[in-house]
């Protein structure tokens, strides 16, 4: 099961013990801050959580998976994500 933007408002709002309107503009901002910052090409490091690199990818051939034809994909910009020791450790269970 994923976890959505409205459990983590919830979980933020119980364990500040603060309004959920409120909760909901604090992870709203939060979130804010991470996409514009991804937009302007920087990337975002959470201490203890992990890092959001924007990557650039090249142009490449690649295949219409329904035709199977031939096609060039366009270079293009994507976000890669790299959890921290601190979490791989605690998924680890060290």
């Amino acid at each position: 099961m994923a976890v959505t933007k409205a459990d983590i408002v919830d979980f933020v709002s119980k364990r500040l013990e603060m309004p959920r309107r409120r909760s909901a503009e604090v992870v709203e901002s939060m979130l804010e801050v991470v996409k514009k910052t991804v937009e302007n090409g920087e990337d975002v490091l959470i201490s203890g959580f992990g890092k959001f690199c924007v990557r650039d990818k090249n142009q490449r051939r690649g295949r219409n998976p329904q035709t199977g034809e031939d096609m060039i994909l366009r270079p293009r910009k994507v976000v890669t994500f790299t959890c921290s020791g601190v979490l791989r450790d605690k998924l680890n269970g060290r």
